[in-house]
């Protein structure tokens, strides 16, 4: 669907001639509606601004303990304020990494995030910090994958690469790539993003938004003369590029896809070895090296006592020296200056008893709006890699990355090494297919996926290779979640705006300030981890300023910078 990228600005490649020179800088997401180097700001060596002295030790509430809560806290603690993080389940959000009950440890299953792209760099910055690793990620068609088959109308077809497939699937593979070219100036937009050339992002995405804000994924797709095909339509809907089908997108706002394929979010991912929550369970026990007022040995863990996070907020409200209160499920009120939401909005509308005075009226309308994507997945250890055996009639491989109409839609094989035990993603849907499966039970689903890949790959036997019970989630389900992340709709680019640019408290009244948003429901990369990073470093940025902190001069934050390249305004009347 794009090109693959470079994972580092200094690359070089050697050309036809002989000669060697620079590659193209990498695609990071930069932009389009915020372009901040968020990568440069946390690389830079004067830190991400400072406190005075006389608020050290202020207690910071920060409510929420997924990875934008753990990045707000880390951040804060590393200034010289204490963060009290406050979290309803586990650490770590959707960044949830389970064990198989009673199987073997060193097997790992993906519960929510699982692939991450290589232009997610202020991400990267903290996965380098805590020293995890990563490994490609066996995406449909990607070149660590051994082999995909794609099966519609019950018809399969065996692929390394997008060049053994049929004819079709070209032709739909140059009508997107035309469709983006055509409908959003494609190449334009990249070379910008590429580039970091602010000017012309703004110039063709102000243009862009105010054209598509009240435009469908699907919409875009028949108002491109390459998509005059149903057929077409159909197959890209149910197969796509990259990650594999769009049609759970499809009704929602084109400017939600285009952020993430200007940006090649869906594009060369890695996992993270050992599993995602590593990364926020690292920053919750790191010791930064580099610390304000806390001596040195102190983490987030630390700070708490017996290392433990509070636990579920039952209740916010403002109190007088407009200060926000918190009451946690333990019955324990606390009041602070300064407060980061960083779990998903809707809780503020459900499960917390909130104080209207929180948030000016029109944020509210904003969280009220918001839309999330349903998502369900169903996770089975088997002993080895049996997939890769070759079968003697085709010479194939035994089984492959699967993607179908069948009620599976997404199968992912992932290996641990030759002969090692190994796990299944029987199934990974979204949206109406994720719902198909929300009435049926762990065992249930599985016996259903069973079944479809058995149609798939008849006289293979799955089921003998499994090890032990399978692992299931439906995050629309999740007590604390409700959904697995936001997606706007037509319409909804005036609320994104608002819940995004809320860390600049400057212009709202004085009783609404200090409670900042933060998560990825708040960015403009729902469902990506960089999105939760760069809305946590906003309120990071949001927090100092509040408490008459500032950046150094040499580093300016989100906030300094936010006039110059704040999103686009359309109007209200």
């Amino acid at each position: 669907m794009t090109s693959t990228v470079p994972t580092a600005a200094q690359e070089h490649v050697a050309h036809a001639d002989g000669g060697i020179r620079p590659a193209q800088p990498p695609l990071t997401m930069f932009g389009p509606d915020f372009p901040f180097a968020y990568d440069d700001f946390l690389a830079h060596p004067a830190g991400l601004g400072a406190v005075p002295a006389t608020e050290h030790g202020t207690e910071v509430a920060v409510i929420g303990g997924g990875l934008s809560g753990l990045v707000t806290a880390y951040e804060l603690m590393k200034m010289g304020l204490k963060p009290v993080v406050y979290e309803a389940d586990q650490l770590g959000g959707r960044l949830r990494t389970a064990s198989f009950e009673g199987g073997d440890p060193a097997l790992r299953a993906e519960m929510g995030a699982m692939r991450f792209p290589p232009s997610s760099t202020a991400l990267r910055h903290y996965i380098g910090l805590t020293g995890l690793e990563t490994r490609p990620f066996p995406n449909p068609l990607a070149p660590g994958t051994p082999s995909t088959v794609v099966d519609l109308k019950g018809e399969s077809h065996y692929a390394h690469t997008l060049e053994d497939l049929p004819p079709v699937y070209h032709q739909v593979m140059d009508a997107w790539n035309a469709c983006l070219e055509e409908g959003a100036d494609f190449a334009a937009m990249q070379r910008a993003i590429r580039g970091r050339d602010v000017p012309r992002i703004r110039e063709i995405w102000s243009r862009l938004v105010e054209k598509l804000d009240n435009q469908t994924f699907y919409g875009f797709l028949c108002d491109s003369p390459a998509f005059a095909s149903f057929r077409h339509r159909e197959i890209f809907g149910q197969v796509g590029f990259g990650t594999g089908g769009w049609d759970t997108d499809f009704p929602n706002s084109i400017l939600e896809i285009l952020r993430v394929v200007y940006t090649g979010a869906d594009d060369d991912h890695q996992g993270i070895v050992g599993g995602s929550q590593l990364l926020p369970l690292r920053l919750w026990e790191r010791e930064p090296d580099k610390l304000v007022h806390w001596q040195r040995g102190t983490s987030l863990k630390s700070l708490h006592p017996g290392g433990a996070h509070r636990p579920a907020v039952t209740r916010l409200r403002r109190t007088a020296g407009n200060r926000v209160t918190v009451t946690d499920a333990a019955g324990d009120t606390r009041t602070y200056r300064a407060a980061v939401f960083t779990a998903q909005s809707w809780l503020l509308l459900s499960r917390i008893d909130c104080d209207d005075a929180l948030l000016p009226i029109d944020h509210w309308t904003a969280v009220e709006r918001t839309h999330y994507m349903e998502s369900s997945k169903l996770f089975v250890p088997v002993d080895r890699p049996f997939w890769l055996d070759q079968d003697p009639r085709t010479g194939r491989d035994t089984m492959s990355m699967t993607l179908t109409d069948r009620m599976t839609r997404g199968t992912y094989l992932l290996d641990n090494g030759p002969d090692e035990p190994a796990v299944i993603c029987l199934s990974y849907t979204w949206c109406d297919d994720s719902l198909k499966w929300l009435p049926l039970g762990a065992n249930e689903r599985m016996e259903v996926m069973l079944k479809s890949l058995g149609e798939i790959y008849p006289g293979v036997d799955i089921r003998g290779h499994i090890t032990g019970n399978p692992l299931t989630v439906s995050w629309e389900d999740e007590p604390y979640f409700l959904g697995a992340f936001k997606a706007n709709l037509p319409g909804h680019y005036r609320y994104q705006r608002r819940l995004f640019t809320h860390f600049m408290q400057e212009a709202l009244p004085a009783d609404r300030r200090g409670l900042f948003l933060a998560g990825d429901d708040i960015s403009w990369t729902a469902g990506w981890a960089e999105g939760a990073v760069q809305t946590a470093l906003n309120a990071v940025w949001g927090v100092m300023h509040h408490l008459g902190g500032a950046t150094d001069p040499t580093n300016p934050g989100p906030g300094d910078a936010f006039e110059e390249i704040a999103p686009v305004a359309l109007p209200e009347d």
